[in-house]
């Protein structure tokens, strides 16, 4: 079907669902209501009461980022924010369901560090690793608890603006200019967002304007080369209508860190630009429409006159260009109910280049969804239907073209039993296209005996597998065999919380596991049998992926000084492709852990160091080694604020670690897949210190 032809289907099914029922997930709207300072999403309501007025937060409330700015004395009062991904809207303290809020302050801090995309703002949160796909483009993906990076779903405003298979180098396309907060939910929330979310959801939720005009320019230069330039700017319109709008240039050389005549750090010159409007009725409709366009040319591969292992030169590159638009549509109905629509399109190009191979593609994404919502004293209830669809149409291989289309129906009740005990219930049933009916239940509780908060969930879930694992998205499909009978991957998940707080301490323990089927994996083979490997092929896996593990969380707050501890160990295996038994999943280290400390004085100075250590790491066809060597990444940043402008410096990676120091990273023969280079399980950059100004008005 054309693209126009969808966008025609898109605008007919807009006007339709925009008389339907909808859902509560337009807590969009609704910001952070706020009495004091909190950074943990989990963190107990030391009321222990439910707050009824959050049935108006819902559709009702905003507010801007302004609302941190004076919360930076800890106390035992905490910060009220009505949490997006989920569907109720409930309070976050009140939330069966484990959700882990990244606020904009800590946005912001990580806004000096890396302006031009949210790679480290995710990657420094518990439980969550982003992993490099692609070492000649530099880009990668998001893992939650061990998970693969195909089964994170990333939204924006609850809305698939990237894609609902998003390709990885997305992640490296998306500046953190214009977030108010990040809301991550680990393990399967297909129930939720279906069988993109078999992992879990990262959703991006936007700063949203205040009464008055604000803005905000960042410049930012590295001693790579690189160079940033980020400007948001936010006002209100006219009578209840407000707008903002984030726009940005980003620039960074080709670097070769080693000399191998093999670029480690990609070179890409990128320009995005987005314009939201926000609409508060009198009688609490609400409406938030955004647009969104990127372009991005991104370079890698062998650097000018170098060759790899057959004495050749190997380009590799990636023309982009993103267009997407979303909406979303809130109405009360009477005093309990509430319907709303919300839709999204998006349509992606891409040309790349393999050395002597190009390739030009299209993935599309629409959405369409509408709900009806409603509460008693002790429950809130959704139910709604949905229709996604998935499209990839590829100019030089159109064997792997796939339509997928899911309409699908959903139910969420979350109730509380007694006033300690809430329960959620979930669940999702999608008919999908290629595989058939797939029903994704979760249910999660929230025990709150006293200071002691208890969460646990348990989800199933499936996810539709595509062409693109990471080995292909890093070579490409010319050497990928035409696929044949491939089942849908599925998986259940499970965690159980305990919180506590304690004056100025805060600690959390985490238990967690996911047991995957069918996963699917690259199996190589001989195209001529000569026995040389030089083509691979997809096939879902032997047994299951079982994945245990455990993270740990501590902060301590004294004064102006803010530290925090972090630790993830994690048991992940696979059967062998030999079925010899099991072993462990490769790229993900048993342990892993994290301190931070930060000094600030809001409206002065922020300074800060950062320590993480990553473990021992498993292989996969590497010919240097079979584990990996442990590494440390340090880092210092500091801030002065002098009125309105805002001067930062920030040092990354200060003992140097690159991948290039323990073996090369280029192959001596190029792999099955079409692959020059090994995985990265390290940085490859090496010490890099980036300053500039931030100015606000």
């Amino acid at each position: 079907m054309s693209c126009i032809s969808r966008l025609t289907i898109l605008a007919v099914s807009c006007c339709a669902v925009s008389q339907s029922l909808a859902n509560q997930d337009t807590a969009l709207v609704a910001e952070i209501k706020t009495t004091s300072h909190t950074h943990d999403a989990h963190q107990p309501d030391k009321t222990h009461q439910h707050d009824n007025a959050h049935q108006q937060d819902k559709s009702h409330a905003q507010a801007d980022e302004h609302e941190h700015e004076h919360k930076h004395e800890h106390s035992d009062e905490v910060e009220r924010i009505v949490v997006q991904a989920t569907r109720t809207g409930r309070i976050a303290d009140e939330q069966p369901t484990r959700v882990e809020i990244i606020n904009r302050e800590e946005i912001t801090e990580k806004a000096t560090m890396r302006p031009g995309n949210i790679s480290m703002l995710v990657a420094e949160t518990g439980g969550v690793r982003v992993q490099t796909t692609s070492p000649a483009l530099g880009s990668a993906n998001i893992r939650l608890q061990g998970m693969d990076g195909r089964y994170t779903q990333l939204l924006a405003d609850g809305l698939p603006l990237y894609g609902n298979q998003a390709a990885s180098i997305g992640l490296l396309q998306i500046p953190p200019t214009d977030l108010g907060r990040v809301e991550i939910i680990k393990g399967s929330a297909s129930s939720l967002y279906g069988g993109s979310a078999l992992g879990g959801v990262v959703n991006l939720v936007s700063r949203r304007p205040g009464e008055t005009f604000k803005g905000e320019t960042l410049i930012n230069l590295t001693t790579q080369d690189g160079q940033d330039l980020t400007t948001y700017l936010a006002s209100p319109l006219v009578g209840a209508l407000k707008g903002s709008v984030t726009a940005g240039a980003h620039h960074q050389k080709s670097v070769d860190t080693d000399n191998d005549d093999w670029i480690d750090l990609a070179g890409y010159e990128r320009y995005t630009v987005r314009p939201r409007l926000f609409w508060q009725g009198s009688d609490g409709e609400s409406l938030y429409v955004t647009a969104g366009y990127m372009t991005e040319n991104r370079e890698g591969g062998t650097t000018e006159g170098g060759v790899v292992a057959d004495g050749k030169p190997f380009v590799q590159t990636q023309d982009s260009e993103r267009t997407d638009g979303g909406l979303v549509y809130s109405m009360p109905i009477g005093a309990q109910y509430t319907f709303s629509s919300k839709a999204s399109v998006m349509i992606q190009q891409h040309d790349h280049r393999y050395g002597d191979n190009t390739d030009d593609d299209q993935h599309e994404s629409y959405l369409v969804e509408s709900s009806l919502s409603g509460y008693t004293e002790k429950s809130d209830w959704v139910v709604g239907v949905a229709y996604q669809s998935d499209v990839f149409d590829s100019t030089a291989y159109p064997e792997f073209d796939y339509t997928y289309e899911v309409p699908g129906v959903f139910a969420q009740l979350d109730h509380e039993t007694t006033s300690e005990l809430t329960t959620t219930y979930s669940i999702r049933v999608d008919e999908h296209s290629e595989f058939g009916i797939q029903v994704s239940p979760r249910i999660s509780l929230l025990y709150r005996p006293g200071d002691l908060t208890i969460r646990g969930s348990y989800g199933q879930g499936y996810y539709g597998p595509t062409p693109f694992v990471e080995e292909i998205e890093a070579a490409g499909l010319s050497r990928l065999a035409p696929i044949e009978a491939l089942t849908e991957e599925q998986a259940e998940t499970a965690s159980l919380d305990f919180t506590y707080t304690f004056d100025d301490i805060e600690t959390s323990v985490t238990l967690f596991g996911s047991n995957v089927e069918n996963a699917t994996r690259l199996d190589a083979f001989s195209s001529r049998d000569n026995g040389v490997l030089d083509s691979v092929r997809l096939t879902n896996a032997d047994g299951e992926r079982q994945i245990r593990g455990s993270e740990v969380l501590l902060r301590y707050y004294w004064k102006d000084v803010k530290l925090t501890a972090s630790y993830l160990y994690l048991d992940a295996t696979e059967m062998s492709p030999e079925n010899d038994g099991r072993r462990e999943i490769a790229l993900t280290p048993q342990h892993s852990a994290g301190f931070v400390a930060m000094w600030e004085q809001h409206g002065n100075f922020r300074a800060g160091f950062e320590a993480y250590y990553t473990g021992p790491q498993r292989l996969n066809d590497n010919p240097y080694m079979d584990e990996s060597k442990p590494y440390w990444h340090l880092g210092l940043m500091g801030e002065i604020t002098h009125g309105s402008i805002s001067y930062f410096i920030n040092l990354e990676n200060l003992l140097d670690v690159k991948q290039s120091d323990e073996h090369p990273l280029l192959l001596p023969s190029r792999a099955a897949s079409g692959q020059w280079t090994t995985d990265i399980w390290s940085r490859n950059d090496g010490f890099i210190a980036n300053g500039g100004v931030r100015i606000t008005f």
